[in-house]
């Protein structure tokens, strides 16, 4: 991994999905300027990978393999990181996703339970375990990747909306909370990315998507971002409609 411009060394990210597309890049784009990364995921062997890959740089990365549904243990994700680090500088709330498309009068109900709890539920319980680190040091940085679908209703995604809509509004009120305390909390909204998140489809040019780096340096720059401001919201979108018509 070549060198950043500005360098995160001494910083800690911890990271939800690390495993694999998205947070797979953040993390690796974060590492390359430095940041010691804790990657948390379902998935050991994945994510042993990608701790391989920025341990092979020179920098530290920590795997703590975590179902992020189940609040034990996102408690033992933040306490191993901070008895390892004794601080967390940056926190990325990336795991998500969601069941096929069901109409409303067709889903099922324990679909909702743990689509709210993977996208809403877990970003909130881990943003209140891994807050006290950032107010203490009065400075941090909070990053939810949230989707196009936290900006406009889908059908057959009344759960996921649901959810990434709160993601939007928790986002907004902890911002007011914290601002005081110099922690930036910011929400991206990406368009179509090109991950395993979206299956094969002969109506999506797929080389039109995002890319999931694209995400990555978003998130980059918005840690890098001057102190005196905040890029409260971010919306990606393709340049060209991967759709075809």
């Amino acid at each position: 991994m070549a060198a950043s411009t500005t360098s995160l060394v001494g910083r800690v990210a911890l990271l939800t999905g690390a495993s694999r597309g998205i947070g797979r890049a953040i993390a690796l784009r974060l590492a390359q300027a430095g940041a010691t990364t804790v990657l948390a995921a379902r998935t050991k062997p994945e994510l042993a990978a990608v701790a391989e890959m920025i341990r092979t740089s020179g920098v530290e990365a920590l795997t703590i393999p975590t179902d992020v549904t189940d609040d034990q243990q996102l408690e033992t994700l933040v306490n191993t990181t901070l008895t390892r680090f004794g601080h967390i500088d940056i926190l990325v709330n990336n795991a998500g996703g969601g069941p096929p498309r069901t109409p409303v009068v067709k889903a099922r109900v324990k679909d909702w339970e743990w689509t709210v709890r993977l996208n809403l539920w877990a970003p909130l319980v881990l943003t209140k375990l891994a807050l006290p680190s950032m107010i203490a040091r009065r400075r941090g940085t909070i990053v939810n990747i949230c989707s196009s679908a936290g900006l406009v209703g889908k059908p057959g995604e009344a759960a996921y909306t649901a959810a990434k809509f709160g993601v939007r509004g928790f986002s907004q009120s902890l911002f007011e909370e914290v601002r005081e305390y110099g922690i930036k909390v910011s929400t991206i909204y990406p368009g179509y990315v090109d991950t395993a998140l979206i299956p094969p489809n002969r109506r999506v040019d797929r080389s039109k998507m995002l890319s999931p780096e694209d995400v990555a340096q978003t998130v980059y720059e918005v840690v890098v971002s001057s102190a005196r401001c905040c890029p409260l919201e971010i919306i990606l979108q393709p340049q060209h409609d991967p759709v075809k018509t």
